[in-house]
């Protein structure tokens, strides 16, 4: 079984839905999405996947969506995905992605549905 798990190694809920997988024998192909941003076609693709419109993987309480003032409903859709592709850190974490489903680690026992 081949799992991708967008991963931030400081995220407490990151490192458990990791933990979990390979506690189940799984190893999945780690993206450090901090480090290796996912482009907007990327997003694009993972927001189809979790069936998610922008602003619901986003991680509301940052810094960085006030200082862009994203709760704004004027903002497209289009400036949402390029605020998430340009700004990794708003990007809600873990996801989990097999195949054609992904899913969103909150909580992190949600990734264990991918087995």
């Amino acid at each position: 079984m081949s799992i991708r798990l967008y991963h931030n190694p400081r995220c407490s809920k990151s490192r458990e839905a990791l933990a979990l997988l390979r506690g189940r024998g799984v190893e999945p192909q780690i993206v450090e999405y901090l480090k290796d941003a996912p482009t907007t076609a990327e997003l694009e693709r993972l927001l189809k996947q979790l069936d998610l419109e922008p602003r619901q993987l986003m991680r509301r309480g940052e810094a960085i969506y006030k200082e862009l003032d994203l709760d704004r409903p004027a903002v497209s859709r289009a400036a949402l995905i390029d605020a998430l592709a340009a700004n990794p850190i708003l990007i809600e974490r873990p996801i989990a992605i097999s195949g054609e489903r992904a899913v969103i680690g909150r909580p992190p026992q949600k990734v264990l549905e991918l087995l």
